[in-house]
């Protein structure tokens, strides 16, 4: 490889906040170029598996991104080895395309980097962790000095109150979380969907919608707006009940112009 011709990648993208700080760590480095995303779309309800966003607000981050999106349909409460097969075939598309490195928004989870990079290397292919290992309370820090905005839209109610569905993660969102959750929800605590931030060309207009209870998680649905116009997006409110997708930022003082698949029970 040139060292001057950036290495391709495919990223492995859940639609959450940790997919997208990693990407945006990895648009800051030179030698790689991201050639589309890749996600698990749940097959009957169309939406993105584990996190349960719809389809339509997963195209709408990837044209807003610019980058092409391959999904990779998987049945309700996939098993490993279905999940693994199907996985294995989009990845040959990309590996017969020249790409030979995949990017994850994983932080700590030990097992879960041994699970991904034993399935790349079967097929000849490694991992990237952008943000392996970093402190999740640093990276809280990160995602609002980039600017990042996001909504927790599944929560696991054992660790954190089912009133946080549908939160925006701002300052409030992360003081209120209990000692006993990771602040990037890493252990599964809670998932989230990014909807502005400086990886997208335009915010991600949303609104929430009904509240419900799947598998022991609690979900939050969200609907896609409409932009009324470039120059027209609704401001956001409060924690408790936001309007999302305003170009205003969270924080004023920084203005500026046989097991279920694994790949996603942890993954943000």
């Amino acid at each position: 490889m040139s060292m001057t011709t950036p290495e391709p990648i495919l990223f492995c993208w859940s639609g959450g906040k940790d997919s997208a700080m990693a990407l945006h760590a990895l648009s800051q480095r030179q030698q790689f170029r991201t050639t589309a995303l890749l996600t698990t779309v749940t097959e009957g309800s169309e939406r993105i598996s584990m996190h349960g966003v719809r389809r339509e607000l997963l195209e709408l981050q990837a044209e807003s991104i610019g980058l092409p999106l391959h999904e990779v349909r998987i049945p309700p409460r996939c098993l490993n080895v279905v999940y693994e097969a199907r996985m294995e075939r989009a990845l040959r598309i990309f590996y017969d395309q020249g790409v030979r490195k995949v990017a994850f928004g994983d932080i700590f989870l030990e097992d879960l980097r041994a699970y991904r990079e034993q399935n790349l290397a079967r097929i000849g292919m490694t991992a990237l962790f952008p943000l392996w290992k970093r402190d999740t309370r640093e990276l809280v820090r990160f995602f609002h000095a980039q600017r990042f905005r996001a909504i927790a839209i599944c929560i696991d109610p054992k660790v954190v109150d089912p009133s946080f569905a549908g939160r925006e993660l701002d300052e409030l969102f992360f003081r209120d979380l209990p000692p006993t959750a990771d602040p990037c929800g890493e252990n599964g605590e809670f998932h989230t969907f990014v909807f502005d931030g400086p990886i997208f060309r335009r915010p991600i207009l949303v609104r929430t919608g009904e509240v419900a209870h799947r598998d022991g998680f609690v979900f939050r649905d969200l609907v896609a707006m409409e932009h009324p116009s470039s120059n027209s997006i609704p401001t956001g409110t409060s924690s408790k009940e936001p309007r999302l997708g305003s170009q205003e930022p969270v924080f004023p003082q920084k203005k500026s112009g046989c097991k279920p698949c694994k790949e996603n029970s942890k993954n943000e």
